[in-house]
């Protein structure tokens, strides 16, 4: 790895982008981790441990979007750690106007609550576009395999959140009531007869009346992910707006890569901006015209403009 970047010192700005951030004592830098979807094999931690330990302090950080970062890393010993985390297949991350490393939740493997293999998503898309520059800002995108949306997908530039759509057979129904008990937004409640009436305006798409149904009588409709762009935290946060609804799997990485083309030519003329603010600026209608093109059966009809979260702190009463 070449380190000496620009005459007369390093490259700081290049050494951020892949991955090494300056931090405040002299010669030393973060070095952030490339964990998609936030998932390690045991070999890698221990291979992380060991090179932590050797070349870092004493300890490292979990940050908030699912890295590990050594910290203390002398910018001497890039090549040393890299080459030594190359030994696990362990990669750096990167910052700066590129797409981030995805952040996903479990997915459907273990938790019960799961819809979708975010997992997978998550990996394909750090194979697939991880580090591709924007040209304008970051990019971040994450992964929830069900309505709980422990990733937070409105936040992020593009978000996604596995959802189903059931259906009921009354034909198959025992009328045991466990669908009506078991519904959260009582989208599911007993009709004269005592089997279920499904009122879909209510429906959060969880699924939990098809898990606990013991006659197989509801049934998945269809499955997929509702999609959300714009979301952004820091300083001037937005709630992202819903884009398009039961993606498919197949389709995740085409669909960010349509929003990125999207992004690269709307932002045209605005300098340094997030995905979030332009949608803001030009509204939505620009971006859904151009999604529907390559997905008409999935975007939205309209979406509002994301939605703006005023944060700034305020002043204590002045007391007398």
């Amino acid at each position: 790895m070449e380190t000496k970047g620009q005459k007369g010192g390093l490259d700081l700005g290049n050494l951020k982008a892949g991955g090494f951030i300056k931090e405040r004592e002299r010669d030393l830098f973060t070095v952030r981790l490339r964990v998609p979807g936030g998932r390690l094999s045991v070999g890698k931690l221990k291979k992380i441990a060991e090179v932590a330990e050797k070349h870092g302090g004493d300890y490292v950080h979990l940050s908030v979007r699912q890295s590990i970062e050594l910290i203390h890393i002398n910018y001497r010993d890039f090549d040393a750690v890299v080459a030594e985390l190359g030994e696990a297949d362990q990669k750096v991350a990167s910052c700066g106007a590129r797409v981030r490393v995805p952040v996903a939740c479990g997915g459907c493997e273990y938790n019960p609550n799961g819809l979708m293999d975010t997992q997978q998503a998550a990996l394909e898309v750090d194979r697939n576009i991880f580090g591709i520059a924007t040209e304008h800002h970051k990019f971040k995108v994450g992964f929830s395999g069900c309505p709980f949306d422990c990733p937070k997908a409105p936040i992020n530039d593009v978000g996604f959140v596995a959802a189903v759509e059931p259906e009921i057979n009354l034909k198959e129904c025992i009328a045991c009531g466990l669908c009506a008990q078991s519904c959260p937004s009582g989208a599911v409640h007993p009709g004269d007869d005592q089997k279920p009436v499904f009122a879909k305006e209510n429906c959060l798409y969880c699924g939990d009346c098809i898990k606990v149904c013991p006659s197989g009588s509801w049934q998945v409709r269809q499955l997929g992910y509702m999609v959300f762009a714009g979301g952004k935290w820091g300083r001037r946060p937005l709630i992202g707006t819903q884009v398009a609804s039961f993606l498919p799997a197949g389709q995740v990485v085409d669909f960010i890569g349509e929003v990125l083309n999207w992004y690269r030519e709307a932002a045209k003329e605005m300098g340094r901006i997030r995905l979030g603010d332009v949608i803001f600026e030009t509204g939505s209608d620009s971006l859904l015209d151009h999604l529907r093109k390559r997905f008409p059966n999935n975007v939205v009809d309209k979406a509002a403009a994301p939605q703006v979260i005023l944060t700034r702190f305020r002043p204590s009463p002045t007391t007398k």
